[in-house]
C-alpha cells in the first residue's frame, strides 16, 4: 500500500516563547552559555508553553542516554555528527526512507517478464517530470544496452528517387548537429485499458501508470530529411524502424514530422537516454501513442503511404461495436487522473486536503480541468499549476475539506482544441465495452468513511 496521505494541518503552539523568553535566549547566547538552548525550554515553560515545550524535548531526544541528565536536551546525530562523505564514484541514489517509490509490473499481464510493462508511481511524483529511474517501460522483446559507438541510424527512401542522398549516421554525426530540448508526454495506447469493461485495478500506479513526462533532447527529424535531400511532396510518410528483437516498425505522417516536433532523441532528463527508454537513439512523436516512439532507433525510410506494418493493423487499434478495427488512431486524446487521493491510500483525518493530479492531451494545451467530490454532479475548477506546456503532463490542485462522509473524487480535463474528456457512459456509447487502447474516460474514485480509497466506476 502507498504511503498514506495526511490530512492533518500543523499548527505552530502559542506562547512557544513569548518575548521576553526569546530575549533571554539572545542575551544568555551573546554571553556565550554553552546552556542556553536548555534555557530556553524553561523560558517556555515560564511562559506557559510547557506542553510544547515538553513535546518538542520529546521529539529531539524521547529516551535519554542511560545515566544521562534528562534535562539537558540531547540532540539526533544527525545534527551533531559527521555526515557521509560526497558520492564520486557512483549514480546519485534517493533516500532509503522512500524505498516504496518504484515503478511496478503487473503479475501476469504478459506471458513474458521481456515482453512486459512496468507502471510510473503517479501517486507518489510531484509537478510534471516523471524521474528517468520510475519512467514506465514497455518492452515486446526485453530492452538492450548498446553501444552507442556502433549504433547507426541509416535514412533511405522506399525507391531511389525520395532521397537525393541517402546517409548513414553514427551517434556521435547526429549529436554534432544543432538540437533542442521540449518537455512531452508519453503514454501507452493500452493505458487504462483494463477499465475498459469494468473495475481491474485497484491504485493509479496500476489504472494510469503506463504514462511518463521527461524533458527530451535530440535532433528535429525534419532537419535531417532534409540533409538528405528528401521529396517532402511525393514523401508525405517514414517508417520508423527499432533495432531490438521485435524490429518494431511504426508509421509516422509527415504532417507531424514537418511540425519540427518530431525528434531524433538521444537526451532524457538533462542526462543521455537509460538503455529501457531506448538508449542510445529513440524516435520522440509527442501527443501520439508510446509504441510510435520507436526505441533502439536504426532506420527511416520515406515513403508516399502508409506502410501497414503489424503493429499498426493487428495492435494498436479499436475494437468497435459490432467487430469492427479501426485502425491508424494513434492519438492519445485530451484526458486526467486524480492521483492524491487515488486509490490504496488512506485519508487519516477529517479536514482540509490538496486535491492534485495530472492532465494531458495529444491535441496541445490543457486549458482547464474540473474538480468533482460528489460523483460530477457538482463540478469547480482546479488551478492549473505552471508551467502549461503543449502535449505536456500539467498538474492541477484543487481545495477540499473533507468532512469525513463517502465522496466520489474525480477529474474532468479540457484542452485548447475544445475536446472535452467523457465519461464511461458517453465513451462505450461510441467505443463499446470490448476494446483495449485509447481508454480516456473519467476516473473516480471513492473515499470511504474509514478513510480508504477505493477505484470505482459511474454508470
Amino acid at each position: 500500500m502507498d504511503k498514506p496521505a495526511s490530512g492533518r494541518l500543523l499548527k505552530a503552539p502559542e506562547n512557544f516563547l513569548d518575548a521576553q523568553g526569546i530575549e533571554r535566549v539572545k542575551a544568555e547566547a551573546r554571553d556565550g552559555r554553552r546552556d542556553f538552548i536548555r534555557s530556553a525550554f524553561a523560558a517556555a515553560l515560564a511562559g506557559g508553553g510547557a506542553a510544547a515545550a515538553s513535546s518538542a524535548q520529546a521529539a529531539a531526544n524521547p529516551v535519554p542516554p542511560e545515566g544521562g541528565d534528562p534535562n539537558i536536551l540531547n540532540l539526533p546525530a544527525h545534527t551533531t555528527g559527521l555526515g557521509q562523505p560526497v558520492v564520486t564514484d557512483g549514480y546519485g541514489k534517493p533516500s532509503k526512507y522512500e524505498s516504496n517509490v518504484q515503478r511496478r509490473p503487473s503479475p501476469g499481464l504478459t506471458q513474458t517478464a521481456q515482453a512486459s510493462v512496468s507502471f510510473a508511481p503517479l501517486q507518489s511524483l510531484f509537478g510534471i517530470v516523471t524521474p528517468s529511474g520510475l519512467h514506465f517501460e514497455r518492452h515486446h522483446q526485453g530492452w538492450w544496452d548498446i553501444d552507442p559507438s556502433k549504433h547507426r541510424l541509416m535514412v533511405n527512401g522506399s525507391d531511389e528517387t525520395m532521397l537525393k542522398r541517402p546517409m548513414v549516421f553514427t551517434l556521435d554525426e547526429l549529436m554534432r548537429l544543432p538540437s533542442v530540448s521540449r518537455f512531452h508526454f508519453i503514454e501507452c495506447g493500452a493505458n487504462t485499458g483494463m477499465e475498459w469493461g469494468n473495475v481491474a485495478v485497484p491504485t493509479c500506479q496500476y489504472s494510469h501508470g503506463m504514462i511518463s513526462c521527461s524533458e527530451f533532447t535530440g535532433v528535429p527529424l525534419i532537419h535531417v530529411l532534409n540533409l538528405c535531400g528528401a521529396d517532402l511532396k511525393r514523401g508525405r510518410f517514414v517508417l520508423a524502424e527499432g533495432a531490438d528483437g521485435s524490429s518494431m516498425t511504426r508509421t509516422i505522417p509527415m504532417s507531424l514530422i514537418e511540425s519540427g516536433e518530431v525528434l531524433l532523441a538521444y537526451g532524457q532528463n538533462g542526462e543521455m537516454l537509460r538503455p529501457e527508454n531506448g538508449y542510445p537513439l529513440r524516435l520522440v512523436v509527442p501527443g501520439v501513442q508510446g509504441v510510435s516512439w520507436v526505441k533502439y532507433l536504426r532506420r527511416i525510410e520515406l515513403g508516399d503511404q502508409p506502410y501497414g506494418a503489424k503493429d499498426e493493423v493487428m495492435h494498436y487499434i479499436d475494437l468497435m461495436p459490432g467487430g469492427v478495427h479501426r485502425q491508424y488512431t494513434s492519438l492519445q486524446e485530451v484526458k486526467s487522473v486524480v492521483t492524491t487521493p487515488s486509490g490504496g491510500q488512506v485519508l487519516l483525518d477529517k479536514g482540509y486536503y490538496n486535491v492534485s493530479g495530472l492532465a494531458w492531451s495529444g491535441r496541445g494545451r490543457i486549458t482547464q480541468v474540473d474538480v468533482s467530490v460528489d460523483g460530477g454532479r457538482n463540478w469547480r475548477p482546479a488551478r492549473l499549476q505552471g508551467p502549461v506546456m503543449s502535449k505536456c503532463l500539467t498538474r492541477f490542485n484543487a481545495d477540499w475539506v473533507w468532512d469525513g462522509k463517502p465522496a466520489l473524487v474525480m477529474s474532468r480535463a479540457t484542452d485548447e482544441t475544445g475536446h472535452v474528456q467523457p465519461t464511461y457512459t458517453a465513451l462505450r456509447a461510441v467505443r463499446g465495452s470490448r476494446s483495449i487502447y485509447h481508454n480516456n474516460a473519467i476516473q473516480t474514485w471513492h473515499v470511504q468513511e474509514s478513510g480508504e480509497v477505493k477505484n470505482v466506476q459511474l454508470a
